[in-house]
């Protein structure tokens, strides 16, 4: 794949007098997973259908490698709505198929490229059954499927983990990380914060219609942790309730979880732990993803 990067630049969206979208920027790199959350309502659909061209925004742009996405582009693209679109009457396979072969695939391509997509995503087994047989979980492998059976450049997912089992939810990440691997940008939704915590590369945090938060995990994790330390050892750490700078959230004989004034303080807090006792464990503690939503949507 020689994909460049999806970048959205002062999107904005009305319904009357309502705004949906305000100001609407951010980027997704190729190779990388995109992580966007937002509660209900707060956009991510609407993104989604304007990045497809779907819907047309009222202001701003949406490029791929710096120039405007065309329909052209767009035929690469491949999307997994929120609710479900599958034809269910046709048979698992068949469905996949003609899909394969409206993006231009003959009939044998067509069939190779379904049936080793749908193996890889546990369906190996069901290819004859009709949609409607299978489970919501397995419909769900197969709307994927439906969005992955060409091989596209930039990769649009709106829940796509809703209705799985923490298996099948492993088994649609690795799917989805070979994707990435190879070069396709994608942007994914959920609602389900620690999967996004442990799939994505960068993440998009939206509320109201605007962007909060946007960035690479790591970066965001540390833009938005506090000057809280985690302490485990053998001593006890009843001394931190009274040390300079210090204030203890909580602690029970050698373990403690405090903050502090400065970096200073937590050296000095390292030093005292170690002159009473063997030190197991002192490192900054990291939010979690959705410490990090709360903070930012308030």
């Amino acid at each position: 794949m020689t994909t460049g990067s999806l970048q959205l630049d002062g999107v904005t969206k009305n319904y009357g007098s309502r705004t949906v979208l305000d100001d609407v920027g951010f980027t997704v790199q190729p190779g990388r997973l995109t992580g966007f959350v937002g509660g209900n309502g707060a956009g991510k659909t609407t993104t989604m259908r304007i990045i497809l061209g779907v819907l047309a925004a009222d202001a701003g742009t949406v490029t791929l490698d710096g120039a405007p996405a065309t329909a052209a582009d767009r035929q690469r693209f491949g999307y997994m709505p929120e609710e479900r679109g599958l034809y269910p009457k046709m048979k698992v396979l068949e469905q996949v198929v003609y899909l394969a072969r409206l993006h231009g695939f003959d009939k044998t391509d067509a069939t190779e490229r379904a049936t080793a997509l749908l193996t890889e995503l546990g369906l190996g087994e069901r290819l004859e059954d009709k949609i409607e047989a299978l489970s919501l979980g397995n419909q769900q492998r197969a709307q994927i499927a439906a969005a992955l059976v060409h091989d596209p450049d930039v990769l649009i997912l709106d829940e796509p983990f809703s209705g799985l089992d923490p298996l099948a939810v492993d088994v649609v990440a690795g799917v989805l990380q070979t994707r990435a691997a190879r070069g396709a940008a994608i942007l994914f939704s959920s609602h389900q914060l620690d999967v996004v915590e442990r799939l994505c590369d960068d993440l998009i945090i939206i509320a109201d219609g605007t962007i909060r938060a946007a960035g690479s995990r790591d970066a965001l994790r540390a833009q938005h942790s506090a000057p809280r330390w985690e302490l485990e050892g053998t001593g006890d750490t009843g001394w931190l309730r009274t040390e300079p700078g210090v204030t203890v959230i909580e602690f029970e004989g050698g373990n403690a979880l405090f903050d502090v004034d400065s970096t200073d303080t937590a050296q000095r807090v390292l030093r005292r732990a170690m002159a009473d006792g063997d030190v197991s464990l002192f490192a900054p503690q990291r939010p979690t993803l959705a410490q990090i939503f709360k903070e930012v949507i308030r």
